[in-house]
């Protein structure tokens, strides 16, 4: 386990690599009609606001969690991966981690599965509460060009219940997410 913010970068590049591959060909729309980005730029940003934590906290986390779970956060949720192979490829905190930021797509609506992964969350470390807080300052950097109104609040919204449940792991990735949420507000 690495502590004092120090991270392992053989570990890191592992994790990069694994998730370079699984999300290989994903784009998400950006800023411009027609505009589509590599999806490895937002697991990297995710990566990047959480290395920008361990950098300016003199709170101790686990930066090898942190910064694994940052770049395999969607793998579950967007790749073909198994839980299995994530336990048998990173052991079971970071298997435990993204399967806790997973959403349960068995249930029938997205608020019931915020919440339902918004709890799982809170079982876990606070690092990994830390992923899901970077996850959404990162979409809150601009809406992609093809969303309405309409979408752009309710994001909004469910950016600040992420905070009200996540805040407490960590003040200053706590305060970016809020400053991102009063910035979105530009969009509507």
């Amino acid at each position: 386990m690495s502590l004092n913010n120090n991270w392992n970068r053989d570990i890191l590049a592992k994790a990069w690599h694994f998730a370079t591959i699984k999300h290989s060909g994903q784009t998400y729309g950006g800023r411009i009609p027609d505009q589509y980005i590599e999806y490895i730029n937002h697991l990297s940003s995710v990566a990047m606001e959480s290395m920008w934590v361990l950098a300016n906290s003199n709170d101790d986390y686990n930066a090898d969690l942190l910064l694994q779970c940052a770049l395999l956060h969607d793998t579950l949720e967007d790749t073909p991966t198994e839980y299995h192979e994530l336990l048998v490829t990173f052991g079971p905190d970071v298997a435990n981690g993204v399967q806790s930021l997973t959403k349960n797509k068995t249930l029938i609506n997205d608020q019931d599965q915020m919440l339902d992964s918004l709890q799982r969350i809170q079982a876990q470390p606070k690092e990994i509460w830390m992923v899901k807080m970077a996850d959404r300052i990162t979409n809150l950097y601009h809406p992609p060009y093809y969303w309405d109104k309409t979408k752009i609040a309710a994001y909004r919204s469910e950016g600040q219940v992420i905070y009200d449940h996540l805040a407490p792991a960590d003040a200053l990735m706590a305060q970016r997410l809020a400053d991102k949420i009063e910035a979105y507000q530009q969009f509507l």
